[in-house]
């Protein structure tokens, strides 16, 4: 695996569980697509630094746990600010 790969899948697990992010929100932040965060988290990393994988692998299975919520809670704001005339 290339150094720089291996250093980016570093910074997105670490940016992961310093900011309690997203997947969505880590691929924004570090311009890459969100298979590219996944795979980097749930693959690249086990083999480089299994503690820092496991450590934002928590993180991503709460963000998936809740993400229903957050999705009915972006919908509901989304009606409560439209203007009806």
């Amino acid at each position: 695996m290339k150094d720089y790969i291996e250093e980016r899948a570093i910074g997105i697990a670490n940016y992961i569980i310093e900011n309690n992010a997203t997947v969505r929100q880590t691929a924004k932040a570090f311009g890459i697509s969100k298979s590219t965060v996944h795979k980097d988290v749930t693959d690249r990393l086990m083999q480089i630094n299994p503690t820092l994988a496991k450590q934002a692998r928590k993180v991503l299975d709460v963000n998936k746990s809740e993400r229903h919520i957050r999705g009915g809670l972006a919908t509901r704001e989304k009606y409560l600010h439209q203007h009806y005339v």
